[in-house]
């Protein structure tokens, strides 16, 4: 078999489908929608993939719009990671129109190297990334049980293909008290909106003492209903990450401690409840290498980087932490255009976007076809993961 030949042809497929792909991208950006409600976005996939002989399984892991399209039979079973939720009020202002194009496009491109060497190739859509954590969920019910290697391309303001990023666990909390006139009879009630101050307070003291690598950042949801009230309830959302579970593990309970100690001191009562957990992805780099080296074939020079720890989190780290995978970020702006602003939301939507992450897209696929063409790649990949994952 002509390695050389077959991404060729592979790197055509893709841009025979450009205009196609063009489309889902900026139907995908023109109509975001948040997470566990993307049924346009999964549709417009579902149907793509459909029209291209994948065999698709609709709303896997109790997820209605998450999805399973393969082509293909047995092993190896190479996957891609679609994401296309959007962020509450700015859109896609972390590309994910890009990402789920990506990989569809990696995937169709890869059915060339399954009909000529084997294997499966699968496309997982895989919704909620940014609140609630979708593969982290699907993670837990066995979605990615038999896969042998996930690839996915982040688009942001700099590249890189190794990144590593913070376990991280969503935090609501709510403080329940009593109402009262704030003038007539203070006394009389117990302010729930001070104990969530004070707790915010508490956290800011925190974090003198704690790493420099951990975060800790959140938002007030309910503030009371009026300033003539002495609120009743009082809520919040945090997120709380840190560069390991184990280290997350007792930053989380630093945390709560900062709410206790408030609702010892105002008498509200605390409720709290912690959300699904994204795991510290850790990036293959054996994968990476070979990554690197096609996106540099095709004249799209990218930094392999070192494995250190980017301060973000994605539930990619759950994929990452099964299965061999790589989550390569590519530029699609200037590096002052940051993700999840108004800015990167503009950006996402351009053709230089797109064309960037569509070679993001070929350098997957050719990557498959070295996962499917040379067994002895695929072996180094998992015993590189073997190792890593038992010092983690």
């Amino acid at each position: 078999m002509d390695i050389v030949a077959l991404k060729a042809a592979i790197v055509t497929d893709i841009d025979a489908c450009h205009d196609d792909l063009a489309a889902v991208s900026r139907q995908l950006h023109g109509h975001p929608e948040v997470a566990f409600e993307e049924q346009r976005s999964a549709t417009a996939l579902i149907d793509f993939l459909s029209r291209n002989d994948f065999d698709v399984q609709k709303g896997i892991c109790g997820l209605p719009t998450a999805f399973r399209g393969t082509y293909g039979h047995g092993k190896p079973v190479i996957a891609f990671l679609a994401e296309y939720d959007a962020l509450p009020k700015l859109g896609h202002a972390c590309g994910h129109n890009l990402i789920a194009v990506a990989s569809l496009a990696a995937a169709l491109a890869s059915r060339r190297a399954v009909d000529a060497l084997g294997g499966s190739v699968v496309l997982f859509g895989t919704p909620g990334e940014e609140l609630y954590g979708g593969k982290a969920i699907m993670a837990a019910a066995g979605a990615f049980e038999g896969v042998d290697v996930a690839m996915i391309a982040h688009p942001g303001g700099g590249s890189r293909v190794l990144m590593n990023t913070l376990a991280c666990e969503t935090l609501k909390v709510e403080f329940k008290g009593v109402a009262a006139h704030a003038a007539g009879a203070p006394e009389m009630g117990v302010n729930a909106l001070e104990a969530l101050l004070q707790s915010f307070n508490a956290i800011n003291s925190l974090r003198q003492h704690i790493r420099s690598s951990e975060r800790i950042s959140g938002i007030i949801t309910d503030g009371g209903e009026a300033a003539n009230i002495i609120p009743a309830h009082a809520a919040a959302e945090l997120i709380v990450r840190a560069e390991t579970d184990a280290l997350l593990d007792v930053l989380k309970k630093k945390v709560i401690a900062c709410f206790a100690g408030a609702a010892g001191a105002t008498g509200a009562k605390l409720r709290y409840s912690w959300g699904e957990r994204y795991a510290a992805m850790v990036s293959n780099v054996t994968l990476a290498r070979l990554f690197h080296e096609n996106m540099r074939s095709l004249g799209r020079p990218i930094d392999l980087g070192e494995n250190t720890m980017l301060y973000f989190s994605t539930d990619v780290g759950n994929v990452s932490q099964l299965v061999p995978a790589i989550q390569p970020m590519v530029s699609i702006a200037p590096p002052a255009v940051m993700i999840h602003t108004p800015g990167f939301a503009k950006a996402a939507a351009t053709p230089v976007a797109l064309n960037a992450m569509l070679a993001a897209a070929k350098a997957m696929a050719m990557t498959a076809i070295d996962l499917f063409a040379r067994p002895g790649n695929l072996e180094k990949v998992h015993e590189e993961f073997r190792s890593t994952i038992k010092s983690v």
